[in-house]
């Protein structure tokens, strides 16, 4: 399936990068799943604003609980120049 949307330069942040290094989740697949527009664990109004934002250029978020506790957010800025890995703790 062809992405709904340019990713631009990823990073992680160093927490990311941990959570999922400990939790054994690949960085590519939650990357494939917020490409492909399964925006993960947000409510319906979040998930109508990431539909909007593929063809109005808004930036985009994705929130994929890793464990019970444990969160991992994506954001694409609008222009799609870059997409972050984050906690929400690190926002």
């Amino acid at each position: 399936m062809k992405p709904l949307f340019e990713l631009g330069q990823v990073v992680a942040t160093p927490g990311a990068c941990d959570a999922l290094n400990t939790h054994q989740k690949s960085i590519s697949g939650i990357l494939k799943r917020h490409m492909k527009g399964d925006w993960g664990d947000l409510g319906d109004g979040d998930k109508e604003a990431n539909n909007f934002a593929i063809t109005h250029g808004n930036r985009i978020l994705s929130a994929y609980n890793i464990t019970d506790t444990v969160k991992i957010w994506i954001i694409t800025e609008a222009d799609r120049s870059s997409t972050t890995l984050l906690l929400p703790s690190e926002y």
